[in-house]
């Protein structure tokens, strides 16, 4: 996978050169272009004055700040490279913290850090430390003329670097108005059948369940369509959706749900011990014809 950016990363005197791969991919969507009804032509989109409606070349195209409804201040490529922060040869770790410490809305996107030839052992002691002490590393790093706070982890065999919002960047929840627990009433009795439901839905994460069910029924949609076929109307809208989610009774809906999910895991616990209790006579079978050759 080819490198976004090459340096090193350092904590104390300690310099491990390190090179950064995306540690996601880019999953294509389906996407439509606008066109003309009558012809399907494409549509174009072109640059024109507000003013006299005529198109801009773009040689004649400049960078401008709205400082004031209406007015402009003109910014040239030689003024904004003044500016700019060149892009920085080093990771340097700043600070260590507990990773619990971090609220989750500082992350944004993660980079697989990649060891350069001589940098294994110094990665694979930073590494260890970082997981054995559970600590995230805070620096900054300079990427594309644009400067970042970032945090490195430790996640298998690999340190991931992500990128990270300034505190300025987050809205705080004081902002919003969000209900208050004793104001809303929330008895014991509530708060404890939703700790039991959330225990019956308790389940390890798999990723691998979890699809993207849209682009799915867009892209049958257009097989269909591409075949001359009509996909069938399931009948599924959001007022049904919203009229069947909609609360009337928390308790008895706590209820229902309890017994449904109690069932459900009675049923996946009897599958799971009848799948076993089928194992075994073969296991037995196996052992007594082994029995049978040795004696034999």
């Amino acid at each position: 996978m080819a490198s976004i950016w090459t340096g090193a990363l350092t904590f104390g005197l300690v310099n491990i050169p390190v090179s950064l791969a995306s540690a996601v991919r880019a999953v294509e969507k389906t996407s439509f272009r606008q066109l003309n009804e009558e012809d399907l032509a494409p549509i174009k989109y072109e640059r024109v004055s507000s003013v006299d409606g005529e198109v801009v070349p773009w040689k004649q195209i400049v960078k401008g700040y709205e400082y004031a409804k209406g007015k402009y201040v003109v910014v040239t490529p030689e003024e904004l490279a003044k500016v700019r922060t060149p892009s920085s040869k080093a990771v340097e770790m700043m600070d260590f913290v507990k990773s619990d410490e971090i609220d989750p809305r500082y992350f944004d996107t993660p980079y697989y850090l990649v060891p350069q030839k001589g940098g294994e052992k110094p990665y694979a002691l930073l590494r260890e430390a970082l997981a054995n002490t559970d600590m995230v590393g805070i620096g900054k790093l300079t990427l594309r003329q644009k400067e970042h706070l970032v945090a490195v982890r430790p996640i298998g065999d690999a340190l991931v670097l992500e990128l990270m919002r300034f505190e300025n960047e987050l809205v705080p929840p004081s902002d919003i108005n969000f209900p208050d627990t004793e104001q809303q009433k929330v008895r014991p009795q509530e708060l404890a059948m939703a700790e039991q439901l959330i225990g019956n839905l308790a389940e390890p994460f798999d990723p691998s369940k979890y699809h993207d069910e849209y682009e799915e029924k867009l892209k049958s949609l257009l097989k269909a369509k591409l075949k001359g076929k009509k996909i069938p109307d399931d009948g599924d809208d959001d007022d049904g959706r919203r009229e069947k989610t909609k609360v009337i009774d928390l308790v008895a809906r706590l209820q229902e749900s309890l017994a449904a999910s109690g069932a459900k895991k009675r049923s996946s616990k009897h599958a799971s011990t009848t799948a076993t209790a089928k194992k075994k006579p073969v296991k037995a079978t196996r052992a007594k014809s082994a029995r049978k050759r040795k004696a034999s």
